[in-house]
């Protein structure tokens, strides 16, 4: 015991020395860190202001924050006397030894990359990528937050992103319905196609130009198959898909067109015995 306290006397200037180079690296974590915070949000919030996309300006801010962060923790670590060249060149071999380890980390990075620069989707559009379909709402670093249209709340990763084929339904401002109407083989189609036309022209949301299309597609199985195609605003397209399917369904019962349920026609055959059986 008397040892420790003798060593601790004769220490004495050194421990504290090292206390204080402590508590300044702490205090310099702590107070760069929220540097770090409020310098991001000021160049997303600026970033908005200038009308820029808040998915590119949510990236930029998430990628600014991560470098000043890293910039305060090199500062931090040679305030309590680790050699920070020595320590960037550690940390720049154990960095290739994590990338190859976390290569998809970097496709997703990368892919962050690309779409904030290509920019194939913006925030509030409403896409399917990655196998999710919903509104996007956020791009970061790794991954790109979408909401679903049922409000489940999607993280998908970049690289899953860019990797399949994107579709951007929001990207332009008029979209086509295509609807598929069967009707009885019994029906007058002549009635049936001028019913159709009227039904959809009469709707406030189809547009007049381009023109919709209303043919008869396919004789199938059990039906008479018809193409509805209108033309809509974007915003209007499910709206108008569910008040053209209620309304087609009940004009063609006031008309008496019969709608018809798949059926198939069984014939059998009955054989007479001969008189030696």
């Amino acid at each position: 015991m008397e040892t420790v306290t003798e060593w601790f006397e004769n220490n004495q200037g050194l421990l504290i020395s090292y206390a204080v180079s402590l508590i300044t690296a702490i205090l310099i974590l702590w107070i760069g860190f929220k540097i770090a915070r409020k310098i991001s949000t000021m160049i997303n919030n600026a970033m908005v202001k200038k009308s820029i996309d808040p998915a590119v300006a949510s990236f930029v801010a998430s990628l600014s924050h991560a470098i000043i962060a890293a910039a305060i923790i090199i500062v931090a670590l040679g305030h309590v006397g680790v050699q920070t060249a020595t320590f960037v060149a550690i940390l720049g071999a154990a960095g290739l030894a994590i990338g190859l380890s976390l290569q998809g980390s970097l496709a997703n990075f990368a892919s962050g990359i690309l779409i904030t620069v290509f920019r194939p989707f913006k925030a509030g559009d409403f896409i399917e990528a990655g196998g999710v379909a919903g509104v996007v709402k956020e791009i970061q670093i790794f991954s790109t937050i979408m909401t679903t249209p049922d409000n489940k709340f999607v993280v998908v990763p970049n690289a899953q992103v860019t990797g399949s084929p994107i579709t951007n339904y929001s990207r332009h401002d008029t979209r086509r319905l295509d609807m598929v109407i069967g009707v009885s083989y019994s029906a007058d189609l002549q009635q049936t196609e001028d019913l159709l036309n009227r039904i959809v022209k009469s709707h406030p949301n189809v547009l007049e130009t381009p023109e919709p299309t209303v043919a008869v597609s396919e004789l199938a199985d059990s039906s008479v198959n018809f193409v509805v195609r209108p033309w809509v605003n974007t915003a209007n397209y499910w709206p108008t898909k569910f008040e053209l399917t209620k309304t087609i369904k009940q004009e063609l019962d006031k008309a008496n067109i019969g709608i018809p349920f798949p059926q198939m026609d069984i014939h059998v055959h009955k054989e007479e015995k001969t008189e030696s059986e």
